[in-house]
């Protein structure tokens, strides 16, 4: 890349790990991670699964583990790697994350010496594959009420997995249905009450267990009952799958021991004894997958307006009175409208996501510079802001490849240009790692409660009867102030000012005013709650509940990435900077505009004023369109659409 400008914007977009991301480029080929398209769901399934294997043998699996197990960089940096790998086939990406992330993190997390020095090398070089068993026919989101039991059987000193119900089949599981010789298995842990012969058991809640379901030669364990999901409406080349278990016997150290054990003498023993704070602390070292779906999506989303935004630049549609030749696409204000508030997101988004792993780093990396445990505040903002950001990257990237398709027009629907592909793989991420609505209620539930304790099991009824007063006048917790987002806020210019529309002061502000007003209204409307109407008055407030999670997200999307624009070094490509994330912030505001409006933030001229703005910053763009794509920090080698190329042999109409 020769563009300066381009090179500064893909560095401040490759946050702290750009050694990382640079690595990756400087490494892969285009058949590492991509696929033919019309291959059939077998082909795919074995591609991916070559492709898997290929890229732990450079060392791609190792990224984020235990150096004292050949892990390499820190934990943040297997989110940015991620991010990295959503540049190609999303099946690829999710196989990936199904194995390093999902299955080799809980171990990794969850387990403690005697799983590690057992596994931990295989499933880093993909010797060993696996499944992560989480989910259930009957319980998706709600985890804490899984049917599977693990009991423990004293007379043997093993653990018996057991599927009672046919709600509690295990099901949609990543790897299941061809590859997976192990899987994490997540379950209900019971230990007898007394002597044996009662028949009384004790639940502990959620537990893991590390079992194989397959031996080495690929059959399926006795007791194991494994099927195949079938056809998708994307991931083809995922196996995803269905566990049953009928009375499976395994070794009491299968049990991943970190926070929970049962000892020699058969006694159930933790360090944390309220069973809801151990639920809560074993889930939360889970956070890293709910961060590395939205980063993935979010960069599938890059690569599907990349390709719209280069085709755009050069397909030509209808002359203007005068001319001969046809007016490039893209000089169409329509056009830019469609693609260049999208681009803009994307661009903040990723600042958003260097923030969220930064702090995933800071707070559950391996070494700690204090020493101690993070705040359980500290824990639960990563927590609620990963949650957000999750579900806004990922309802972004289905938004973006959509509108992407559609500038792409017939062109977009053609398989080798990829969008179609793309756009089917990114839905489900949506709903896996946490359904998009629920994850923006835990937002608001984050906000909304003062806990005494970090962790409750709080049912809706009990959440809004725990909104205090102090709540209702808008006494919650702020992200702590940082000197740029400071200086934007005590320079910014009022809101009858002239020229705001160009101020990121300003715009800051419109969004902590709608975030803020937001989060106080429904704390007042959930202030008359008690046991008795708390579930109807939550129920009744769950459209204002998530506007108020959402506007909250937005508010730290913008601050994230004003904060990174502040730290470039004067220049062009800040100043073009500050141009995308104006486009972003007044886009925003007016998608919004009815309640700005509604709420006097807006009067007419000014909401005018700020769709004017949002065309005006469309056509400073345009010149920059080359630009701003390189500037993503997208491996060219795996832009490899013919429409993005150039080298289609198509004429597509």
């Amino acid at each position: 890349m020769n563009d300066p400008i381009a090179l500064e914007l893909r560095k401040a977009l490759d946050g702290p790990w750009q050694q990382v991301r640079q690595d990756f480029r400087d490494q892969i080929e285009p058949d590492m991670l991509l696929g033919t398209p019309g291959e059939s769901i077998e082909a795919q399934r074995d591609r991916v699964t070559s492709q898997l294997v290929r890229l732990a043998s450079l060392g791609h699996g190792r990224v984020g583990f235990p150096q004292a197990y050949g892990g390499t960089y820190d934990y943040g940096a297997s989110c940015a790697l991620f991010e990295m790998q959503g540049y190609g086939d999303l099946s690829l990406l999710v196989k990936l994350g199904v194995q390093f992330g999902l299955f080799g993190g809980a171990v990794s997390r969850l387990g403690t010496e005697r799983h590690h020095d057992e596994v931990l090398t295989d499933i880093m070089d993909a010797k060993i594959l696996g499944s992560f068993a989480m989910t259930e026919i009957g319980h998706g989101s709600n985890v804490q009420r899984l049917e599977t039991t693990i009991t423990f059987d004293p007379e043997t000193n093993e653990l018996v997995v057991n599927s009672p119900t046919p709600s509690s089949v295990k099901t949609y599981i990543g790897n299941a249905a061809k590859d997976a010789r192990m899987a994490v298995v997540f379950g209900q842990l019971l230990t007898p009450a007394g002597a044996p012969a009662n028949n009384e058991f004790v639940g502990h809640g959620v537990h893991a267990v590390l079992m194989d379901v397959r031996d080495e030669s690929g059959k399926v364990v006795d007791g194991v009952t494994i099927e195949d999901n079938g056809v998708k409406g994307g991931l083809p080349g995922v196996d995803n799958g269905t566990f049953a278990f009928d009375n499976v016997r395994i070794p009491r150290s299968a049990l991943l021991n970190k926070f929970a054990d049962i000892d020699d003498e058969g006694n159930y023993q933790s360090d944390i004894e309220n069973e809801n704070a151990r639920f809560f602390t074993t889930i939360g070292t889970l956070v890293r997958g709910r961060i590395c779906v939205g980063g993935g999506a979010a960069s599938a989303a890059k690569k599907g307006l990349a390709i719209a935004l280069r085709y755009g630049a050069r397909r030509r549609q209808f002359e203007a009175p005068g001319h001969d030749q046809e007016i490039v696409v893209l000089d169409y204000l329509a056009h830019q409208r469609k693609l260049f508030p999208r681009l803009a997101k994307a661009y903040a988004l990723s600042f958003a996501q260097n923030a969220i792993t930064e702090s995933l780093q800071e707070l559950h990396g391996d070494t700690r510079a204090d020493g101690d445990a993070p705040a359980k505040e500290d824990i639960r903002e990563l927590e609620t802001r990963a949650a957000g950001l999750k579900a806004i990257s990922t309802w972004h990237a289905v938004d973006a490849l959509q509108a992407a398709r559609e500038a792409c027009g017939g062109a977009g629907f053609i398989s080798e240009n990829q969008l179609t592909q793309a756009r089917a793989d990114v839905d489900v991420f949506a709903t896996f790692e946490g359904d998009n609505t629920v994850l923006l209620q835990l937002v608001a539930k984050g906000l909304l409660t003062e806990y005494k304790e970090m962790f409750g099991d709080l049912a809706m009824a009990e959440l809004a009867g725990l909104v205090t007063k102090q709540v209702a006048e808008g006494l919650v917790e702020r992200t702590a102030g940082r000197a740029g987002i400071q200086r934007l806020r005590d320079i910014a210019k009022g809101r009858g000012h002239e020229s705001a529309m160009d101020d990121s002061g300003w715009h800051l502000s419109m969004f902590e005013q709608r975030a803020d007003h937001a989060l106080e209204t429904v704390g007042k409307r959930l202030r008359r709650a008690n046991k008795e109407n708390g579930f109807e008055l939550f129920n009744d407030a769950q459209d204002h509940v998530l506007f108020a999670a959402r506007a909250h997200i937005d508010r730290c999307i913008l601050e994230d990435a004003l904060e990174s624009m502040e730290q470039m070094p004067d220049g062009e490509a800040k100043d073009l900077m500050g141009k995308v994330l104006s486009l972003y912030a007044l886009s925003s505001i007016e998608d919004d505009k009815a309640w700005f409006l509604e709420h006097g933030r807006l009067n007419t001229v000014r909401s005018r004023a700020v769709t004017s703005a949002v065309n005006d910053l469309c056509k400073e763009l345009r010149p920059h369109v080359h630009t701003l794509v390189d500037g993503m920090g997208i491996p060219e080698e795996l832009i490899t659409a013919p429409i993005a190329t150039g080298e289609q042999t198509t004429s597509y109409a």
